[in-house]
């Protein structure tokens, strides 16, 4: 058998052709899907600086205590006012003036 004839039988071989690379695709991807998951948990042993840590621990806010700020409330006098779309001029759509502005960022 020459080499040629090896290789036109290994390219004709269709377990060669397709089953080796789908074998090293699932393979490798195994692989490369541990290394992603285990970002999810090297995440997780990073420390916080405790500065930081002190300030978020200071700062609780909860829903008991938000609903104790709004429980007296009456919502009967509220106007609902639509945003400006990105084309629209927001002075003019909330019904302020927008010759005010202007003049006050000319004189400053």
């Amino acid at each position: 058998m020459s080499t040629q004839a090896v290789m036109r039988a290994l390219r004709k071989n269709k377990t060669l052709r397709y089953g080796v690379p789908m074998l090293v695709l699932i393979v490798g991807g195994s692989f490369g899907l541990r290394e992603f998951s285990q970002i999810r948990y090297d995440a997780v042993k990073i420390k916080i600086d405790p500065e930081l840590e002190k300030k978020l621990k200071m700062n609780k806010v909860s829903l008991e205590s938000e609903y104790e700020k709004i429980k007296d409330s009456t919502f009967d006098d509220w106007k609902n006012i639509r945003g400006p779309r990105p084309w629209e001029d927001p002075d003019l759509l909330q019904g302020r003036n927008p010759e005010i502005f202007k003049t006050k960022t000319k004189t400053t």
